[in-house]
């Protein structure tokens, strides 16, 4: 298996579990799971929150079961070039965590909204290296085309 399709499968493994954690269990404070948000509870006593809340929980699982679906079809049909390609969105699309959702988590961490304090930076970190592993697979990957 060559670097770029085991960073794709790496990723597609990790978001099954986050998609499953949101599917199954959307309150667990593990993966994706919307429990690190302390609001995540008070919504629950008011049934047009937790409505809410519930749907846009369950669009997030759809969308990442979405991606992961694409990826499986890239890994089993694609060309060296469009698995570059993929990773290469991959890392632009996670990318996009920095734009709005770490400042808007960060807010809510430094406010005593989210549990464990301090998850937005461990949060951060962590999509960091994600970024920076696929960034490393591309360098390979290309290095190793060009030998």
């Amino acid at each position: 298996m060559d670097i770029l399709s085991a960073a794709i499968v790496v990723f597609v493994v990790m978001e099954s579990l986050n998609i499953a954690i949101l599917y199954v269990r959307p309150g667990s404070r593990r993966g994706n799971g919307v429990g690190v948000f302390n609001a995540y509870e008070t919504s629950n006593a008011d049934p047009g929150a937790r409505d809410l809340v519930s749907y846009l929980v369950n669009w997030v699982a759809g969308t990442k079961l979405i991606f992961v679906a694409l990826l499986i079809v890239i890994l089993v049909t694609g060309s060296p070039t469009t698995k570059a390609w993929a990773v290469v969105a991959l890392i632009l699309s996670t990318l996009s965590f920095f734009w709005r959702l770490f400042p808007a988590i960060g807010r809510m961490d430094r406010a005593g909204q989210i549990t464990p304090a301090g998850y937005s930076r461990t949060l951060g970190v962590m999509i960091a290296c994600f970024v920076g592993g696929f960034a490393a697979a591309l360098l390979v990957s290309m290095v190793l085309a060009a030998a």
